[in-house]
């Protein structure tokens, strides 16, 4: 029996009988599941069910299987969100691990004078961009690859930071991290980007301004040209917002014809299809998109006569110890505008090579404003070169004629108020042409505001005078910045001032005292008004646009703004008073220049500090106008003493070389 019990223990022996116990063997056979489908035992119990359930209920069976088909649900939901809805940006993202296009900028149109004479050039130029989503993502490491690449370009991390925190919206396309790179800097960042993901350095343009140095020899230089083109700078979050073609590498006009003209100047980018590695580095070209240049645009500004009348004006600055004028020249047959001078000037390369903070804090603190243009920009008090304006207007209206005169004893009393002549003990009997030639105050007094038994213009009537020459509106010059002057009115007054209007406003309308603020390039647009014989043209720079792409050439017809501002049998009596200014008035040295000259002086009060304001405007020649030239020196004092030499130089060069 032992020796049985040794055979039943032994593991190595194979047994084939059945179990010892045939209960108990009966009970695991039960409970083994194939035995559980024969169905030999018709009483036996039902084996799958008392199996099943001895692992769970048919409750956890009907909420495990309910879970397990939400899963089921929810993952095949995503899937399908992911693939249908998600798919191509997704795909994109994949690309472009792979795939990017990099932009290949045009070449920017190139400005130059009436006679072809190129103003500005691009030359090439070194910059560091960075690419924010190829920096690691790992904050300290990108952390570590920033400060190296401020090491390397000698810029402050913050600043990067700061630049990266500013297109973080942008954060597939490059940034412009630093421009105008030498070369040195260049050959040294180009070797160190291979091993920092993102960075590249590009060749770019920049632009670079002829005769806007300041040199000591101003007759080889045109600094004023500076306002004229204005400067390019980085765009900012807000261009892109505003200009969706535009990256964040771009450079945008910001200012002058650069700014006006940005859409024509900028051309049209092309575009390179590379492959890159996982460090965003280019292994491959994968296609090409060649760029289309940007239009050139020719002036009808004459660079000679921009360069004499600046000599001219600077001149005169240096004589008079003054600080601050400005000049235009323009066609009167069309509205072209043959020089436009701003002084002081600032040199607009400092911009395109990147100014420093520094140098930009000089020119914003300068009390001499160099980056205002003050030409087309500021506004000042017009003194008596607005009086052919309301000689104008007293003809048209019926109140005078070429024969009417009014006596100059030295001014006007009202009540308590006197109303000086500019001469003491008046200029006797005067009419029109006289109070032009002379530039007699009673006479204008009498005409504007009335005096005893003559009903003058009054208030409504300058005013509608005024307008119709342009005041109180910008004239639409191809420039940005352009202000309105002003003309003061009786509500205006009383709700700044809380005066109401007396009679002394309005003789003080009536010879360009007060109130009244214009730009000298109305004047010098009203101006050519006159001489035209009526015609109001709109001002401008541009003459022709040029198209290299498809060779084409667009030429800027003249806009007429109004055919007949007043009848030319008006205007011909106010020409002829300017001309007597020349002839027997207030500027007389004109008169033995080569050309015949007509035209206005004005002293503008605007202080009891400063020194008035000097103006001189005329036309030539006098019996063809082809030129009108207005001169302002701000606190040049009396306009026959400052202005009018300018004046002189310039019209004799003109004669010579027109």
């Amino acid at each position: 029996m032992f020796k049985n019990f040794l055979r039943r223990r032994d593991p190595f022996v194979v047994k084939t009988d059945t179990l010892a116990d045939p209960d108990v063997s009966g009970i695991i056979k039960k409970r083994w599941v194939e035995d559980s489908f024969s169905g030999d035992d018709k009483n036996s119990p039902e084996p799958i069910k008392d199996f099943l359930c001895l692992a769970i209920s048919k409750k956890r069976f009907f909420w495990l299987s309910a879970i397990i088909s939400l899963l089921f649900v929810v993952v095949i939901g995503r899937l399908a969100y992911l693939e249908i809805f998600k798919g191509e940006t997704y795909r994109q993202l994949a690309e472009n691990n792979r795939l990017r296009v990099k932009p290949i900028p045009a070449e920017r149109g190139i400005i130059y004078d009436r006679n072809l004479t190129p103003l500005l050039a691009n030359i090439p130029n070194f910059t560091l961009n960075l690419l924010p989503h190829d920096l690691p993502q790992n904050e300290i490491q990108r952390a570590e690859v920033i400060k190296k690449i401020s090491v390397l370009a000698q810029l402050p991390t913050e600043e990067i930071i700061n630049k990266i925190e500013e297109f973080k919206d942008f954060g597939y396309r490059s940034i412009n991290i630093r421009s105008n790179l030498d070369y040195e800097t260049a050959i040294l960042l180009n070797a160190a980007s291979a091993e920092f993901p993102g960075v590249s350095v590009d060749i770019s343009s920049r632009r670079q301004y002829f005769f806007t140095e300041a040199t000591p020899n101003t007759s080889a230089s045109a600094a004023s040209l500076a306002h004229l083109f204005g400067y390019m700078g980085k765009v900012n979050k807000d261009d892109l917002i505003l200009n969706q073609n535009y990256l964040p590498t771009d450079f945008i006009g910001k200012s002058g014809l650069e700014k006006f003209y940005e859409k024509e100047l900028r051309g049209t980018y092309g575009k390179r299809e590379i492959e890159v590695d996982a460090m965003g580095k280019e292994k491959n070209t994968v296609s090409v998109e060649a760029p289309q240049a940007g239009q050139n645009l020719i002036l009808a500004i004459d660079l000679n006569l921009q360069k004499k009348m600046e000599e001219s004006l600077a001149a005169e600055l240096r004589a008079s110890g003054k600080k601050k004028a400005s000049a235009v020249a323009l066609n009167p047959q069309n509205g072209e505008i043959l020089a436009l001078v701003n002084l002081p000037a600032f040199n607009n390369n400092l911009f395109s090579r990147g100014i420093s903070f520094e140098d930009y804090q000089k020119l914003l603190v300068d009390p001499n404003a160099p980056l205002f243009s003050r030409a087309w920009a500021g506004s000042f008090p017009s003194g008596s070169v607005i009086k052919p304006i309301i000689a104008a207007a007293a003809l048209s209206e019926g109140l005078i004629n070429r024969q009417t005169t009014f006596f100059s004893s030295g001014g006007l009393q009202i009540n308590t108020w006197f109303f000086p002549d500019w001469k003491a003990g008046g200029h006797g009997v005067t009419n029109v042409v006289k109070a032009l030639a002379e530039s007699v105050n009673t006479f204008f007094y009498i005409i504007g505001g009335g005096y005893e038994n003559f009903a003058g213009l009054g208030l409504g009537k300058i005013s509608e005078y005024l307008k119709k020459f342009g005041l109180a509106n910008t004239l639409g010059i191809d420039l940005p910045g352009e202000t309105a002057g002003f003309i003061p009115s009786r509500e205006w007054k009383e709700d700044v001032k809380k005066e109401r209007w007396y009679i002394g406003d309005t003789y003080n309308l009536s010879i360009g005292q007060g109130d009244l603020l214009v730009t000298p390039l109305q004047v010098a647009n009203y101006t050519a008004i006159i001489a035209n014989g009526g015609t109001s043209y709109q001002p401008h720079l541009v003459k022709s646009i040029v198209n290299t792409e498809i060779k084409e050439k667009i030429d800027i017809a003249p806009r007429i703004v109004e055919k007949k501002v007043l009848p030319d049998s008006i205007l011909s009596i106010v020409r002829e008073g300017m001309r007597a200014t020349i002839t027997s008035g207030s500027a007389q040295s004109l008169n033995t220049l080569p050309v015949a000259v007509a035209g206005k002086t004005g002293t503008a009060q605007w202080s009891s500090k400063y020194s008035p304001h000097a103006w001189f405007t005329g036309f030539a020649p006098y019996e063809n106008p082809q030129i009108v030239l207005t001169i302002l020196i701000e606190e040049g004092g009396e306009g026959s003493h400052v202005a009018v030499p300018v004046a002189r130089e310039v019209f004799g060069w003109w004669a010579k070389n027109r």
